[in-house]
């Protein structure tokens, strides 16, 4: 069973949106492993090759990032920090590429903002083409 980490803050609001989803999520597929995550929980665990969902700051629509070798994890950046959340997964997934705990990470970055029932459908179909359809990770 593919699991999805759901990343999210839920003291801050445009950093939430994911975890409104998870509910939802759940229920549209079944077949799938939808897991809320703490930044401050172990990575390491939860598999070599990772697919999480997480706000994005400064995007208007879903957008994929592909995460496969060292010179993709060194292009991350530290976002503006909020909380220890923002700085925990750039840093930790760095941390875990250059230990091989993981081999790849993707990440299906939503908009902090904007209508949740088109973000919502545009997760959904990500989900349903490139995830269920066995198409690698």
């Amino acid at each position: 069973m593919k699991k999805i980490l759901v990343f999210g803050n839920p003291q801050i609001e445009k950093d939430n949106l994911s975890l409104k989803f998870l509910p939802k999520l759940k229920k549209t597929f079944p077949g799938l492993q939808f897991k809320q995550f703490d930044p401050t929980e172990s990575l390491e665990h939860q598999g070599k090759n990772l697919v999480i969902i997480d706000a994005v700051e400064d995007i208007n629509n879903i957008k994929v990032i592909n995460l496969k070798n060292q010179q993709d994890f060194e292009k991350l950046h530290l976002p503006k920090s909020y909380s220890m959340h923002d700085f925990d997964l750039a840093y930790n997934l760095k941390i875990l590429k250059m230990l091989n705990k993981i081999d790849s990470v993707k990440v299906i970055g939503i908009p902090m903002y904007g209508n949740e029932k088109i973000i919502f459908e545009e997760i959904k179909k990500f989900i349903k083409n490139d995830l269920i359809y066995n198409k690698p990770i």
